[in-house]
C-alpha cells in the first residue's frame, strides 16, 4: 500500500536520494546537501501551532511493503513575504496608426511580483519505477485533502510553477535567448542559484517590458510550454481546476497554473464521514482519495469504502491502520477524479460521495 505522510527527520537520506534524481529545472529540490538540509529543517519547523509565515508542508510517499520513500510533494503557505517572488506576466500590447493603416499586436514580458502572499504547490516528484497504478494522482492530490482540512494555514489562492521546455541536451532555449544576456551563466548554474534566493534577479534582470518578437524564434516558441516530463502533472492540476493565466517562470518560461483554493475539485467535493473498520467490505467501491484530518499525523491513501444508510462509511482494518483512524473517527473522502465517478456511475456502484460526471481519463504524475 502507498501512504502519504508528513516528512520526518529520519527521511533525510531518502530526500537527498530524490534530490539527486530530479534533474535540471527542478528548482525546489536540487542535489545540494546544504539546501536539502535546510529544506527538511523548514518542513519540520512548519509542523507546529505557530509556523513560519512562509511555512513548508512536505509530504512523502511510502511503500508500506518495502518501507521505501518513493515520492515527495509539498505545499508552501505563502511566497514572496521574506524576499520578492518574481515571474514574467505575458501581456498583449497594440500598436496602431490610422495614417499608415497599420495595426499590430505584440506580446511583452513584464517582470512582476503579482503572486506575493499566495500559497504554492511545489516539489512534486515520483520515482520512475512507481509511475503507475494511479500513484501519481495520489501523490499530487493528497495535498488537496491536507489543504481542505487546514485551510486556515493557507492563502485563498494557490498556484503551481511548472518546469519549462528543455531540449534533449537539457538546454533552455528561453534562457539562451534572454536570461544569459543578463546573467552570463548557463541555465543549470542559474537554476542552482535561484534555490539559494531570488534577490539577485532584481539586481540583474531588466525592469522594462521585453517584446517577445525581439527574442529568437526558438525562445518565443517555449513561452508557457511545459517540460515533457511534467505534462502529466499539468494534466492532473487542470483536472482539479488549475488554469494558465499568462504568467511564466523568468528562467525557462514554464507556465504558472493557479486557482482559488475553493475552486479545487478535491477541496470543494470532499466530504467528511464517520468510519467503521471491519474485516470485510460488502459492496465496496473505489479507489477513493481518503485522508484523515489530522495535522502532524496526516495520512492519505487510495482505498475502497462502503457507504452505509446512516451516512457513515465502512473501511477495512488495514486501511484504518494505514490512515491512523479507528471506528468512530472521521475521514475525508473524495473521488480520485471527476472521471472516476463517471466510471462508478456506469457500473451502478454505490458512491459514498457525490461528484460531477465527465468522460474517463487516466493520469500519472512526474513532477512540478
Amino acid at each position: 500500500m502507498m501512504i502519504i505522510r508528513p516528512i520526518t527527520a529520519s527521511d533525510h537520506d531518502a530526500l537527498w536520494h530524490i534530490a539527486n534524481k530530479t534533474g535540471p529545472g527542478f528548482t525546489s529540490l536540487q542535489p545540494n546537501a546544504e539546501a536539502v538540509k535546510d529544506r527538511l529543517k523548514l518542513a519540520l519547523t512548519s509542523m507546529v501551532d505557530n509556523p513560519p509565515e512562509e511555512a513548508l508542508y512536505l509530504m512523502v510517499m511510502e511503500d508500506t511493503n518495502t518501507h521505501q520513500i518513493v515520492g515527495v510533494c509539498g505545499l508552501k503557505s505563502a511566497v514572496g513575504l521574506s524576499a520578492p517572488w518574481y515571474n514574467y506576466k505575458v501581456s498583449a500590447h497594440v500598436h496602431a496608426s490610422r495614417e499608415l493603416d497599420v495595426y499590430s499586436e505584440h506580446n511583452t514580458l513584464n517582470l512582476c511580483c503579482d503572486h506575493t502572499g499566495y500559497s504554492e504547490l511545489c516539489s512534486l516528484y515520483l520515482d520512475p519505477e512507481y509511475r503507475h497504478s494511479k500513484n501519481g494522482q495520489l501523490l499530487s492530490k493528497s495535498r488537496f485533502l491536507f489543504l481542505a482540512a487546514h485551510k486556515e494555514r493557507f492563502h485563498a489562492h494557490i498556484f503551481a510553477e511548472l518546469r519549462g521546455y528543455l531540449d534533449e541536451e537539457s538546454h533552455s532555449p528561453f534562457w539562451e535567448g534572454l536570461g544569459r544576456h543578463f546573467f552570463n551563466v548557463d541555465f543549470e548554474k542559474a537554476d542552482q542559484q535561484i534555490s539559494q534566493g531570488k534577490a539577485f534577479i532584481s539586481e540583474l534582470m531588466p525592469r522594462h517590458p521585453i517584446y517577445t518578437k525581439l527574442l529568437p524564434k526558438e525562445a518565443q516558441a517555449t513561452i508557457g510550454k511545459t517540460h515533457k516530463s511534467t505534462l502529466a502533472a499539468r494534466k492532473i492540476l487542470e483536472q482539479e481546476g488549475f488554469r494558465y493565466t499568462n504568467y511564466v517562470d523568468i528562467f525557462d518560461a514554464g507556465p504558472l497554473l493557479e486557482t482559488p483554493v475553493a475552486n479545487i475539485r478535491a477541496v470543494r467535493d470532499a466530504r467528511v464521514f464517520k468510519v467503521t473498520a471491519c474485516n470485510k467490505l460488502p459492496d465496496a467501491t473505489g479507489p477513493w482519495l481518503m485522508g484523515n484530518d489530522q495535522f502532524e499525523d496526516f495520512r492519505c491513501i487510495l482505498g475502497t469504502a462502503a457507504a452505509q444508510d446512516d451516512g457513515s462509511v465502512l473501511i477495512s482494518k488495514d486501511q484504518a491502520e494505514a490512515l491512523n483512524v479507528e471506528t468512530g473517527d472521521t475521514l475525508r473522502l473524495v473521488t480520485l477524479s471527476a472521471a472516476h465517478s463517471a466510471d462508478k456511475e456506469e457500473t451502478g456502484a454505490t458512491s459514498p460521495v457525490s461528484a460531477t460526471h465527465h468522460p474517463s481519463t487516466t493520469g500519472k504524475a512526474d513532477n512540478e
